[in-house]
């Protein structure tokens, strides 16, 4: 796995890289102290992408934007000293498949990446309490298919449905099709919370996907 750490700060960069190959000796690293200086390589490369929102030449919440043009298939997971649960649930809705507190302790943040290398979602406590769903209802991620299931991890990690499309080997409407199914099922109204179930849930998208292979596409 390519890793790409967007920070401006060479101590904190140097850090995760640290955390980070603690975690897993397959891991590649590059790094970029801005958007300007990130290269299409870079993006071309990068499996894992770790954007902070307070990089020199940010512009808030349109640098995640700009970043998920740029690498529409990455996984992007925001870093940031900005922990207020509107800035959290606006990079979740923006497209990152996390969010990780700088405030975090080495502990969360170790905990943390683990999750997203393993293929899962991770929201801090303090997003997950912005996400207000109905108590009336299961939000079992059991009542889903395999397919639905992988559907929704994908897309809350950030991928558009034609990459969704393109990973399961479906087409873009049958994705849309996939994920229209989850969200009544689940009893949510978009992607944030359902990515707050997934969250809840710790399912990872390497369990989904050994689910999702018991089935096959017609």
């Amino acid at each position: 796995m390519n890793v790409l750490i967007v920070d401006d700060h060479p101590l904190f960069r140097e850090g995760l890289q640290f955390v980070l190959s603690d975690l897993s000796e397959s891991l590649s690293f590059s790094s970029a102290v801005g958007l300007s200086t990130i290269t299409h390589q870079m993006v071309d490369d990068a499996d894992l992408i770790l954007l902070d929102l307070g990089i020199s030449d940010s512009t808030g919440y349109n640098s995640l934007a700009k970043l998920r043009a740029m690498a529409p298939s990455s996984t992007v997971v925001v870093i940031s000293s900005d922990d207020n649960p509107e800035t959290i649930l606006a990079c979740i809705d923006g497209g990152a498949a996390g969010f990780i507190p700088k405030t975090s302790k080495p502990q969360e943040l170790v905990s943390a990446l683990r999750l997203v290398l393993e293929g899962g979602i991770y929201l801090p406590p303090n997003g997950m309490n912005e996400v207000n769903l109905s108590d009336d209802k299961d939000n079992s991620l059991e009542k889903l298919t395999p397919r639905q299931r992988k559907a929704v991890l994908l897309a809350g990690r950030g991928l558009p449905n034609k990459s969704i499309a393109i990973e399961m080997g479906i087409t873009e409407g049958t994705v849309k099709l996939h994920l229209s199914a989850a969200y009544k099922l689940l009893g949510v109204k978009n992607r944030t919370e359902a990515m707050f179930i997934i969250s809840r849930s710790g399912l990872t998208f390497q369990q989904a996907d050994m689910m999702s292979n018991v089935y096959t596409e017609v």
